[in-house]
């Protein structure tokens, strides 16, 4: 399969990019972003990118791929309703518009977080449950991923070195303590790519489903 990785650089998508080189499911794997991975292999290629809220100068390399997995996300720490939703809602849905258009064939699947709800008090659960739903609304195949408390994998970013290295001793305590909300990097990397290669039993999924798949 043919696949393209929004977020490539952050906690998320570098565990995942790190699944799709080494799975020989993946044949081809293309990043979109602002800023370069950093990593070279032969079925690696980058696309630096820094409007995602305009990716018509860089859509005619977008055609032609059987899955996108969506790991890019912003916190909402210190952003109004108005700047989160941009950040969030915008970008995802300028990405999957684009790709329904030019590939209505394929795979979408979107990190979210759990708690997310369209009616919900909290903005950020707002923001984040409105696009989902917007997501699964267009014409090709959308899942939706909700992880909990995610381990991260080793990174040469020094600020997600950090995050593994203060993450790692709770992570045994926590899978054992709250199976049903916790996941890793990788698990979801591996999800991913078998939810693009025979689908997943329902279009929202939480960290227990993450890691069956």
């Amino acid at each position: 399969m043919r696949v393209i990785i929004f977020g490539a650089t952050g906690m998320i998508g570098q565990g995942v990019l790190h699944e799709c080189l080494a799975d020989d499911r993946v044949e081809a794997v293309l990043t979109v972003g602002p800023s370069p991975t950093g990593r070279a292999h032969g079925k690696l290629r980058e696309i630096v990118h820094g409007d995602l809220l305009d990716l018509t100068a860089v859509e005619s390399e977008l055609a032609g791929f059987d899955a996108c997995f969506f790991c890019l996300g912003v916190s909402s720490a210190g952003l109004d309703e108005r700047e989160y939703r941009r950040l969030t809602y915008d970008v995802v849905l300028s990405a999957g518009t684009t790709l329904a258009r030019l590939d209505p064939g394929s795979t979408f699947v979107y990190v979210s977080a759990a708690g997310a709800d369209a009616q919900g008090r909290q903005m950020w659960a707002r923001v984040r449950g409105m696009t989902e739903n917007a997501l699964l609304a267009l014409p090709f195949q959308a899942y939706v991923l909700r992880p909990g408390f995610i381990q991260p994998r080793p990174s040469h970013t020094p600020f997600y070195r950090l995050a593994y290295v203060v993450a790692r001793p709770f992570y045994p305590v926590l899978r054992r303590l709250m199976p049903a909300a916790v996941t890793t990097t990788e698990q979801i990397g591996r999800a991913m790519i078998a939810i693009a290669d025979h689908g997943a039993p329902k279009r929202v999924l939480g960290a227990v489903d993450i890691n069956a798949l």
